[in-house]
């Protein structure tokens, strides 16, 4: 597959002589459903918006609104786009994530982009297959159904040796179709399928591993400036009436006569400089002495219970999600299990810092980005710089991971700035300190349980409720100097898997949606994740007091059928021995060391309440502890998924193993540390990850439904990790862990808390 730099444009495409395409007519900018991410924008294109175009040269050029961030999906959107076009997969390119070229499907969140926004172009590929296929019969001369499309080409199929390349029917020739309604399209039956459901190999990795491709952070433009920000004190905080109003002075001759030095540029709280070279920006900005009015009276948030209350008393508004008749508890009180559990911040903690390139010339904003969300962007910079949409062209260059929403978007911004104040390209880089500090984290929550068995032990009631903290995350600079005033608008997102997906005949579920403590937006598993930690969490506590096999006691209580299945995939491929909980085995080693196993199931439910699931999985995990100090080490997991028809079993194959690195690393080492109400976490020694020599066996088990739609795959993984590891320490020492990560320290602490491992 070519790089798109090499492409024709969309509006080369849509005035192309010997061209085939599939459109639709401009439609406004996609509303994001209330309290949900996305593009609030009034924005409409004028042109019509591409999803496939056959050239006459027998390329294929395929068009989506999302991006890969390194999840492969433009080789699996490439596959799907093959295979319904009936062409080899090596004629055909993915366009991704320009808007000035692709449909604007939404952001790139919630591993929706096989699931949701590969329809349209399966069904736009259809649509092209059959034009063909009638031009071909015209040209032909022979019946409709006696012709045959294959390889990019069309046959007799009782004269295979007479047949019409695609290109060939497009010579000198125009078509434009309107895109189709689905029941409208043949699609190709499953059956015939030889591209998808076949490992592919990513098109990505050759030039990445041989140091080819072009990454934002490689991007030089003529006459290209170097700009670097100087930050407010407040960081990692958006929220606030100091907020865009704390700078106090700049001593622009602090930096004075330093080489290369083009111009300091202030707005509100937004301070950047910009010079000549790189490492003169970077020394101006060091130099350059301003004075800031540090906020007071900011919550401590360093200790566990001080997370805790500033989250309580963020003021909420709740909503009931689920309200089952008898629901309340027990007018006696009853035997309720009361639990709370808490996951703490996290960074996104993308290796390489945010980087873009900006030019602002006669109107026309060019800017080179990583961001994820390149329509979102768009929006926030036409906001910011009070432009048309129209006159922004952001060029998506792929960067380090961000897996929700690192500092992309800001960074573009203040490039955006910095190119207007000084009216040339100009190349921004972020510090590691500034990545960190000032990323949206992954957000905290709080989740309260209560909860009833029968007389038999079976689930009876289970009462819930979520606390998230969360807002739309608007790009840093629109705060800085005013554009978006600091408010307290939370998000509705704190309802992903907010159901157990165990069977309680009684339930009263209910999400606290709260604004943001510090600045946070959504990273891998959003609140699903959390909220998964508590379910499977607090349903093996009902198997240990009903003196059930963890396995058996949630199969008992799961009534879906392909959930019961995945859950088995992984116990059997694990080994699993059903042991009552009263029976445990936990043997101390000579070494002083325990052994625990545990498990966990889980489906990742998103989007607007009560949403729709991606994919199912479920871990079961082989580990050891060591409570004297502390230590965790994860022996082996087995990991099973249903993602559906997997369109590239190699992809999801990766995406698995991606999650499950990350997980490891989230469950037992990742939590920001606070200083004086604010992030503290400077450089990786503040923010450790999970280290290869950590990394323990990995057995997966991906099951085949290829019968079933494709399951978005992204984040399903990451769910039942947690829980799956402290059901596990439970096994191993007797005690609960109620609050990731699990560190050393926290094991410690925890079981100190607890009287020690018990026997």
């Amino acid at each position: 597959m070519m790089h798109t730099e090499t492409l024709p444009s969309r509006q080369a495409l849509l005035h192309d002589p010997d061209t085939l395409v599939v459109y639709r007519d401009p439609v406004p900018t996609p509303k994001p459903a209330p309290g949900q991410p996305g593009t609030d924008s009034d924005f409409l294109p004028t042109e019509p918006e591409l999803f496939v175009a056959v050239l006459a040269d027998g390329r294929v050029l395929g068009f989506n609104g999302h991006v890969d961030l390194g999840t492969g999906i433009r080789t699996a959107l490439g596959q799907i786009l093959a295979e319904e076009l009936n062409v080899t997969f090596d004629t055909v390119t993915m366009v991704l994530g320009h808007p000035r070229d692709v449909p604007n499907q939404g952001p790139t969140i919630a591993s929706a982009s096989i699931q949701i926004s590969a329809e349209p172009l399966r069904r736009a590929a259809a649509q092209a297959r059959e034009r063909l296929l009638d031009l071909a019969a015209a040209r032909l001369d022979l019946p409709r159904q006696r012709l045959v499309a294959a390889d990019g080409a069309v046959h007799d199929a009782e004269a295979p040796d007479r047949r019409l390349g695609y290109g060939e029917l497009l010579r000198g020739r125009r078509e434009d179709l309107k895109l189709a309604e689905a029941d409208q399209v043949p699609l190709k039956p499953r059956a015939e399928y030889t591209i998808v459901g076949q490992g592919a190999a990513r098109v990505d990795i050759p030039a990445k591993a041989r140091g080819e491709l072009t990454f934002v952070h490689d991007i030089r433009v003529p006459g290209m400036l170097h700009g670097r920000v100087v930050r407010p004190p407040y960081h990692g905080l958006d929220r606030g009436d100091f907020v865009g109003r704390s700078l106090l002075e700049v001593d622009r001759d602090s930096v004075a006569g330093l080489p290369g030095l083009v111009e300091v540029v202030v707005i509100g709280d937004f301070v950047g400089v910009v010079a000549e070279r790189e490492e003169q920006a970077i020394q101006a900005a060091r130099r350059l002495k301003v004075r800031w009015q540090t906020p007071r009276d900011l919550p401590a948030l360093n200790r566990d219970e001080d997370l805790e209350s500033a989250l309580r008393a963020l003021p909420a508004q709740r909503r009931e999600l689920v309200t089952d008749e008898d629901s309340e508890p027990p007018e006696d009180g009853g035997d309720t299990l009361r639990r709370t559990y808490v996951w703490p911040y996290q960074l996104h903690g993308s290796i390489g810092p945010s980087c873009s390139v900006a030019s602002l010339e006669d109107g026309q904003l060019t800017l080179w980005s990583g961001t994820q969300n390149p329509h979102s962007l768009r929006a926030d910079l036409a906001r910011l710089l009070d432009l048309d949409e129209g006159d922004i062209d952001i060029r998506r260059y792929e960067a380090s991971g961000c897996y929700g929403r690192n500092c992309a978007d800001d960074v573009g911004a203040d490039a955006a700035l910095l190119a207007r104040a000084v009216g040339r390209p100009v190349r921004v880089q972020l510090s590691r300190e500034q990545e960190h500090l000032w990323e949206p984290k992954g957000a905290a929550q709080i989740m309260d349980v209560e909860g009833e068995q029968d007389a038999d032990g079976a689930p009876a009631s289970y009462r819930f409720v979520t606390r998230y903290p969360s807002d739309n995350a608007p790009t840093l600079a629109l705060r800085l100097i005013g554009k978006v005033p600091e408010g307290e608008h939370p998000f509705q997102m704190g309802d992903r898997t907010a159901v157990p997906p165990y069977s309680y005949p009684r339930r009263r579920i209910a999400c606290d949606d709260v604004p943001t403590l510090i600045r946070a937006a959504w990273l891998r598993g959003v609140s699903a994740l959390p909220n998964t930690f508590a379910h499977d969490s607090f349903i093996d506590e009902l198997a240990e007091r009903a003196g059930d096999d963890p396995l058996a006691y949630r199969l008992r209580h799961l009534e879906d059928d392909r959930a019961r299945a995945v859950l088995q995939a992984a116990a059997e491929r694990a080994g699993w021995v059903p042991r009552p909980w009263p029976a445990l085995a936990r043997g101390e080693q000579d070494d002083g060391w325990r052994e625990g196993r545990g498990l966990a199931y889980a489906r990742y439910v998103h989007s607007k309440f009560p949403g729709f699931g991606a994919s199912l999985a479920a871990w079961v995990v082989f580990l050891r502890v060591h409570p004297e100090s502390g230590r965790i080490r994860v022996r082996k997991l087995v990991v099973s998924q249903d993602a559906g028809l997997m369109v590239n079993p190699a992809g999801v194959r990766h995406q698995v193993h991606g999650n499950i690195v990350q997980m490891l690393g989230r469950t037992l080492k990742e939590s920001v540390p606070f200083e004086e109400g604010r992030p503290a976490a400077r450089e990786w020694g503040g923010y450790p990850l999970l280290r290869f020599s950590e990394l323990p066996e990995i057995d997966l088990v991906l099951m085949e439904a290829p019968d079933q739609p494709p399951l978005g795959v992204g984040e399903s993984t990451s769910l039942p990790a947690a829980p799956a590891i402290a059901n596990a320490l439970f096994d191993a020492t007797g005690v609960r862990f109620r609050r990731p990560p699990f560190t050393p320290e926290r094991v410690r602490a925890t079981l100190q808390a607890a009287g020690g491992a018990r026997r």
